[in-house]
């Protein structure tokens, strides 16, 4: 087994490294903040993720998992230093490596025996070469240490950079990792390759040894095909809505056909997270750099930017205003299982919202908190908000409803409740997460992606004549 260190406490690194103590390596999690370490000494998880904290508990108390914020015994120490730091997106929609750069100039200004440095954010291509550089760059002992693969060196340490991407998802991000369906590796000599390859043997899982810039690209293009995916269906459910079809059971058929598989053909208010717009952007970012236009890749960017604000269109179109109505939002997080918001399509919506003059109340089992810190309780612009605790509190008196997530305790709301809680029963469902029949039969006016709508027809609305 080996000594790990693993720069960046975040999605990528803190997964990865509890995930390389629970198989018996031994991991220095490195991280600047202090009080985050303290908390996740405490077996405390800064961030929200299924089965996390239980590990992080198991795997400290024996002693194969630690924290600090001492980087230079860490990576002094270590066999390996996996790099899990951020690569948030820039203006012109690139990848920033201030991070990468900073932990790179550690290492090289610490590090006293062989090491593997190991890139597992996601980067650019080339960026391997450029951190591998750098750290030789920033050596203090030239004369002493080999960078690179080592040929023909017969000097006393020596390092070398290699590729590692992650490719887990929030929610299901401990089990993406130790159940992984390949693991991709991208090295530039045997050395690096055989390490990485022992590294990975307790976890019994498929590899895929590449050079590094291939590697890097599998990372990109495997994402942004996916995101291809979703937004190909969202434009599809678009058309569907105007055609008369129903993209549910347009999904169903394809679904059979073993070329396009039953993944990411559910139809809704875009995607979002830490991974598929910052990827998509920056691998055009990239084509442009290089003198070419990835168009699939630009229509797919384009495609998600409008998804993300339509049942916002769609609610406009039926509503005279929004000013002084109740509005209750059901979802606030980008997907479920986590408390990420990143690019979430709540971000996009509730601005428009609150401009509008509608009174929100928001209901979310883990986003709140996070939500809070951009958008406080009170009031906002021309409209207010407010967070509950339970899904009636929202839907109680509410004149409309948006559902943004498809959280397993909305789901659990059955049509009759929103006929019988609201003041209007008026949903604009962003995940179809109901049967048309099921809410018409409630007498639900019910507006979806990709679905017929359900208008009740009513001379007055029944809800409005019963309901104060």
């Amino acid at each position: 087994m080996y000594k790990i260190a693993v720069a960046g406490t975040g999605y990528v690194g803190l997964v990865a490294g509890v995930c390389f103590a629970e198989v018996g390596h031994h991991v220095t999690c490195v991280d600047i903040d202090e009080n985050k370490i303290n908390l996740m000494k405490q077996g405390i998880s800064p961030i929200y993720e299924q089965d996390l904290e239980e590990l992080m508990q198991k795997n400290y108390i024996s002693g194969k998992l630690n924290y600090t914020t001492d980087y230079k015994s860490a990576y002094r120490e270590a066999d390996a230093i996996f790099i899990g730091v951020g690569t948030p997106e820039l203006s012109d929609g690139s990848a920033n490596l201030t991070y990468i750069a900073a932990v790179a100039r550690q290492i090289a200004e610490t590090i006293e025996k062989d090491c593997l440095v190991v890139v597992k954010s996601t980067v650019p291509v080339g960026t391997n070469d450029k951190v591998e550089q750098f750290i030789k760059d920033f050596l203090p002992h030239d004369g002493e240490i080999c960078v690179g693969n080592g040929e023909g060196c017969n000097r006393r340490i020596r390092v070398e950079v290699a590729s590692n991407p992650e490719f887990l998802a929030q929610g299901t991000a401990v089990q993406d990792t130790l159940h992984a369906a390949r693991i991709i590796i991208g090295t530039e000599s045997k050395w690096a390759e055989e390490m990485l390859r022992k590294i990975y043997e307790p976890f019994n899982l498929p590899i895929v040894s590449v050079s590094r810039r291939s590697a890097e690209m599998i990372k990109y293009a495997s994402n942004d095909f996916l995101a291809l995916k979703i937004s190909y269906m969202n434009d599809i459910a678009n058309l569907c809505e105007l055609v008369g079809a129903d993209i549910q059971d347009v999904a169903k058929g394809m679904s059979f056909d073993e070329r396009i598989g039953s993944k990411f053909l559910n139809a809704g208010i875009g995607y979002g997270g830490s991974c598929f717009p910052k990827d998509t952007k920056a691998l055009e970012y990239l084509a442009r750099q290089h003198g070419y236009k990835l168009r699939t890749i630009r229509a797919a960017i384009d495609v998600n930017k409008d998804q993300k604000t339509i049942l916002y269109k769609k609610a406009c179109r039926r509503l005279i205003t929004f000013n002084g109505l109740k509005v209750a939002v059901l979802g606030l997080t980008f997907k479920p299982g986590t408390d990420d918001l990143r690019e979430a399509p709540s971000l996009e919506n509730i601005p428009l919202l609150l401009e509008a003059g509608a009174e929100i109340y928001a209901y979310d089992p883990v986003g709140t908190d996070n939500f809070k810190h951009r958008f406080p309780e009170g009031k906002i612009a021309q409209g207010t908000i407010n967070y509950v605790d339970h899904i009636e509190e929202a839907l109680k008196g509410a004149n409309v409803c948006f559902i943004f997530t498809e959280w397993g305790e909305i789901k659990s709301v059955k049509p009759e409740e929103y006929k019988e809680l609201m003041r209007t029963p008026l949903v604009f469902d962003g995940r179809n997460l109901y049967d048309i029949e099921d809410m018409k039969e409630a007498r639900v006016e019910y507006y979806s992606v990709g679905r017929p709508h359900i208008k009740i027809s009513r001379a007055f609305s029944e809800a409005a004549v019963t309901k104060d």
